[in-house]
Formats: structure tokens, sequence, C-alpha cells
């Protein structure tokens, strides 16, 4: 497909894009941060279900060791830092609504980059986290954080970007051959999308490698009036590990619907 375009990212060889973690590793379980050895020796107290996110932690923040909080679901969640930055590049200026907030990696990323962010999620706890997180990075007060369902909240707020990265369901997505957007949480695709739409047109999207491409296609011909959309593959290491559909004035032109 010509319009998609490749992305090669520095990084970890993650198993996935997604990560997963425990927020209460004691700090004498942390390998020196300047050294940063990878070593694969299992780790006495680590819950077992998140080692291996673990060991590429600073993938997922370069500032780990400062203090970032993540509960268990964050580790398999969080945008690795270098793709949420090249969201963040792809932008523009103005005001980001990142709807589907989690522990933060995508909204710190947006704020890094002088935007003003609303960072939207459900969990009080993770935004607290993010809280936390975004103050490490010193991007605090480019940051307004709000405890809300999203869908309750589009149709009240306005920006220049909607930021997607809904939940895919745990690190089991990857299992799924052909994932389709009814997959993602917590209503399917064409719903969150629509959601987004009330917003701004301008949405970027960020979904499993292994999405249907030509269902994220048709939310950009569907919309009425029909939307650019530029699919772009985000690679670590090598390993394509995510998707990122980029809609209205976010996209390249490189693909467009009449």
């Amino acid at each position: 497909m010509k319009y998609r375009k490749h992305l090669q990212l520095a990084g970890a060889n993650l198993s996935d894009t997604e990560a997963e973690s425990d927020s209460q590793i004691s700090n004498s379980l942390l390998h020196d941060s300047k050294k940063r050895k990878r070593s694969k020796k299992k780790v006495i107290g680590l819950n077992q279900r998140i080692s291996k996110y673990w060991y590429h932690r600073y993938d997922l923040f370069s500032k780990y060791d400062e203090g970032i909080k993540m509960d268990e679901e964050g580790w398999f969640s969080v945008t690795p830092e270098e793709i949420a930055a090249r969201h963040a590049e792809k932008s523009g200026c103005g005001v980001v609504i990142d709807c589907f907030s989690g522990v933060g990696g995508n909204a710190i990323q947006f704020a890094k980059m002088c935007y003003h962010v609303v960072a939207i999620d459900i969990d009080p706890k993770k935004v607290k986290m993010a809280l936390n997180n975004a103050k490490i990075y010193g991007v605090e007060n480019y940051i307004d954080f709000i405890v809300g369902d999203f869908f309750q909240l589009a149709r009240f707020l306005k920006g220049d970007v909607a930021f997607l990265s809904p939940p895919w369901g745990g690190p089991s997505y990857s299992k799924i051959k052909n994932f389709t957007l009814d997959f993602l949480l917590p209503k399917d695709g064409y719903s969150i999308f629509h959601a987004a739409q009330e917003i701004t047109p301008n949405i970027i999207m960020f979904l499993p490698r292994n999405v249907n491409v030509q269902q994220v296609e048709e939310l950009a011909w569907l919309s009425s009036p029909p939307l650019k959309i530029e699919i772009e593959e985000n690679y670590v290491n090598g390993h394509l590990k995510g998707i990122t559909a980029y809609f209205g004035d976010t996209a390249s032109c490189l693909h467009e619907f009449s």
C-alpha cells in the first residue's frame, strides 16, 4: 500500500508495543541506571507477568529510575517513549486531547513539544501516576489531568488534535491473526473514532500491529466529509510494534479519499 510509511525507531526489542508493571517494585531490584544492564536472570520479588516488560523499562520511560510509577496495566499499555515522541512530532501546534492517557507516556511527550495537553483517564489511580510521571519530566504545568469517561466528556471538549490509544485487550491481542476494530476497548473502534470527531477531525490513532488496515481506512472514507489519512508502521529495532493512523491535518497527504 503506497501510502504506508515505514518508521525505524531506536530502542529495545520489545515483544509488542504495549508494556506491563508493578508500581511497588523496590529500588533494590533496579539495575544501576548508568549501566542499564539487560540481564535475563529472574528478579526475586518481581511479578513474573511483567518481568519481560520491566527489562525494557528505560524504553518506556527514559527517566524510569527517577521515580516513574506504573500499575500492572500500565506496563503493557504505555507507548514506548520514542514512538510517543514521534506522535508528538506529527501533531502540529495547539491543544492535544489525550483521550485514554493511562500513566501519561504520550501526554508527557506532547507536553515536551510545548503543546497544551488535556489528559483524560477513567481510573483515578492512573491519573495520579501520570501526574507524578509528568513532574519527573518537568511538564506537569502543560497538562490538565481529568478523571472521567471520555465518551461522556467528548462533546464538551475542544482541541486541535485528538489522540486515541484505547486499550487493546491486554498482551493476548498479539495472538489474534486479524485484529478488527471490534476488539478495542471499552467500545469498538468506530464508536471511539466517532466520539473523537466531536472534538476535532484531526485524529491520531495508535493501534496494534495486527490491526485490520482496511477497517482503519474505512474510518477516513466513512467520515463526512472524507478525511485525509496516513498510515505509519512503527518499528523498534527492526520489529513491527504498532500501527499509527493519522487523520485530517495530521496526515501527510499520502492518501486522500474524495
